[in-house]
């Protein structure tokens, strides 16, 4: 068995800085289940039953426990997240104290603009260092051409290309996950997030091909760990995503599209939609071509997805608490019933 120390695990001044009620050990989870939580703490592993539902809880957290259960989760200093599936307007967590969101695609037909912006979106707003890894990069004549492409979104993201079956080249990465850092995979299926993982790590989990025609490939991973890697720090491999679905996350937007959204505060109407409106800096801008069309319509639609999503959440939230406190009455009710 493996001992590692609190700073081993990731823990940092920003922990420590809370409080620990004597009686009270920290612990880190490294995977949730429906009822339970596996956690790692200087004297090995921990399964933990928690009160929490499972979906408040993520990979990555750093949890208080007493006597086999979680007492408390301790603030987070990045939390990753996504729009929850189909109807469900809840965003899911993906991972927790993670330093850097590492986004996987692959020089090939799976790269995608828009899709990388939606990533950056999520990385910005949970406070992460965007990392854009471009796999296959032995099979394309200059890949180098994806990584300018990806470094025209922002000035804040590093990418690099590497071929992910070439242990050596994957040391690049080296620099992102040693000294109890945290690195978060995400990405489509197919695009090598697995064989990444295990270069990293020395583990042996499946891999499946893709369709060469599409670049599109089948899920792998099925959930989401935190595991150990070889220069001494942490991966947290997510499951392929399909869709990408952007709830609550309106600073990771500003943050992003940072330039439009400075233009925008210069509009003669605060309201201003930036279409047909006088005095719109956006429309200036882009007549005067300081502006590209095609990022503004991308800003435009992950505003409106935005928008749209997070006032969902808000009614479901409204919802539910109306739910509780109707619940809450009849408990009530039934009491007075009872002792009269």
């Amino acid at each position: 068995m493996t001992n590692y120390t609190l700073a081993d695990l990731g823990w940092s001044a920003f922990f420590s800085r809370q409080d620990v009620p004597d009686g009270t050990y920290p612990m880190r989870i490294s995977s949730v289940h429906r009822d339970r939580v596996e956690a790692i703490s200087p004297d090995g592993q921990h399964s933990l039953i928690t009160a929490q539902s499972s979906g408040q809880l993520a990979p990555g957290d750093w949890v208080l426990a007493a006597d086999g259960q979680v007492v408390e989760v301790l603030e987070r200093k990045t939390l990753l997240k996504r729009g929850g599936a189909g109807n469900d307007a809840r965003p899911q967590l993906l991972a927790a104290n993670v330093e850097t969101l590492g986004i996987v695609s692959s020089c090939n037909a799976d790269f995608n603009l828009a899709r990388l912006e939606r990533y950056l979106v999520i990385a910005a707003d949970a406070g992460c260092l965007p990392l854009v890894i471009l796999t296959k990069a032995d099979m394309d004549s200059d890949p180098h051409r994806f990584e300018k492409e990806a470094h025209r979104l922002s000035p804040l993201l590093t990418a690099i290309a590497i071929d992910a079956t070439d242990p050596e080249d994957v040391k690049r990465l080296n620099a992102w996950c040693r000294n109890g850092e945290t690195l978060a995979l995400v990405g489509s299926s197919g695009v090598g997030k697995t064989t990444l993982r295990n270069a990293l790590t020395g583990d042996e989990a499946a891999t499946q091909g893709i369709r060469e025609d599409d670049a599109k490939g089948r899920h792998t991973t099925t959930s989401r760990a935190l595991v150990r890697t070889k220069a001494g720090g942490w991966i947290i491999d997510t499951p392929g995503m399909r869709s990408l679905a952007l709830t609550d996350v309106s600073d990771g937007i500003a943050a992003v599209f940072e330039d439009i959204e400075d233009l925008a505060e210069g509009c003669r109407f605060s309201d201003c939609a930036h279409e047909t409106e006088p005095g719109c800096a956006i429309t200036a801008a882009l007549k005067s071509g300081v502006l590209d069309e095609d990022r503004v319509r991308r800003w435009r639609k992950l505003k409106a997805e935005e928008t749209h999503n997070s006032e969902t959440l808000a009614q479901t939230r409204a919802r539910e608490k109306g739910f509780g406190k109707m619940v809450k009455g009849a408990m009530a009710r039934k009491r007075s019933e009872r002792d009269h």
